[in-house]
């Protein structure tokens, strides 16, 4: 669904909205900038009364419950297509892709300049040992999830988990990132940054700057 949808504009007041953290979270933003674009500019904030904070899977055992307040999750894989496959009525409202005219990045790496700027070494060694693990995941999925399931204890199979990679949806391994230009406005215009960025490599560090990011 858009922002402008019927169903994105039926919240109510009482209309609770799982987020993993009220008004800071990537999921409480990105539906600031949908409420934005979907009640005036000066509206992104008309939904942040409905956010109750839940982790993930806090809120998809919410929605398995028909007598829990909350009903709507502003969910991520794996849970998005637990619930659409596993809660009765189950439905997408909003996709992040719809509000952000594309891909958004989930995880980034953060450092200080200062210790950036004095170990250099260390930041090429994060980088280079990203895309080696981004090259492992698309040359051999069967064994990053059978790493990745050593690491975390998951208890669902690598079979399970295979078919979920295969979701439509799923997210992306990418090195560059992706919409943090328009995050960024959003943040700006709200005044959580006091400077609207000229491109995505004046908050990213050089070690980036190759990348075709936005």
């Amino acid at each position: 669904m858009t922002p402008t949808s019927s169903r994105f504009r039926d919240f109510g007041p009482g209309d609770k909205i799982a987020v993993p953290t009220v008004k800071v979270s990537t999921q409480a933003i990105v539906l600031q900038i949908a409420a934005a674009e979907a009640f005036g500019a000066d509206q992104w904030s008309k939904l942040d009364v409905n956010t109750v904070q839940l982790g993930h899977p806090d809120a998809y055992a919410a929605l398995s419950n028909s007598k829990h307040e909350v009903h709507t999750h502003f969910s991520i894989p794996p849970f998005t297509f637990l619930e659409l496959k596993n809660v009765p009525g189950a439905h997408v409202v909003l996709s992040s892709p719809d509000v952000m005219g594309g891909p958004l990045s989930q995880a980034q790496f953060f450092t200080t300049t200062k210790f950036a700027d004095a170990n250099p070494k260390i930041i090429q060694a994060v980088r280079d040992a990203t895309k080696e693990a981004q090259d492992l995941i698309r040359s051999d999925t069967k064994q990053a999830v059978e790493i990745y399931k050593e690491i975390t204890g998951d208890k669902t199979s690598v079979e399970e988990l295979l078919e979920l990679l295969k979701e439509p949806g799923m997210m992306e391994w990418n090195l560059e990132p992706q919409g943090t230009m328009k995050f960024a406005a959003h943040l700006f215009k709200t005044g959580t940054l006091k400077t609207q960025p000229k491109a995505w490599t004046d908050y990213y560090l050089p070690v980036a700057h190759d990348l075709k990011g936005n």
